[in-house]
């Protein structure tokens, strides 16, 4: 029985070891509900209040025409955010690197040019 036991314990261990270890390459898989996270603001005015704005990103004119849109996309302030806690940068800064991550996602350089071997331009 102490066999048993002890043999349990030791694969529970080590199960516990090999998930925590490899956590981010399946955390994101699993379903969590929204309640747990802070809630994104939902118009222009509540993403002013909450820091999604600058100097070069302006929304206070959408809020001064009443503009009745729904605010910034909300999967793009999540990665915004999660950019912005995580490397400790400023809002600008945040938008820059999401804009070039998702450039890079869709074989776009920097510059905006795409990487497509075919692409052809005249200019």
């Amino acid at each position: 029985m102490g066999y048993v036991l002890y043999s349990l314990s030791l694969s529970c261990l080590i199960l516990a070891t090999a998930l925590y270890a490899t956590r981010r390459r399946w955390l994101h898989l699993l379903p969590v509900p929204d309640y747990i996270y802070q809630r994104l603001p939902s118009s222009f005015a509540n993403d002013m209040e909450s820091g999604f704005t600058s100097s070069d990103f302006d929304l206070s004119t959408n809020v001064a025409s009443g503009d009745s849109r729904a605010g910034l996309d909300q999967q793009a302030k999540r990665e915004v955010r999660r950019i912005m806690r995580g490397r400790g940068v400023g809002f600008d800064e945040a938008r820059r690197i999401y804009t070039e991550e998702r450039f890079a996602k869709n074989n776009i350089g920097p510059d905006g040019r795409p990487r497509d071997p075919k692409f052809v331009s005249f200019s």
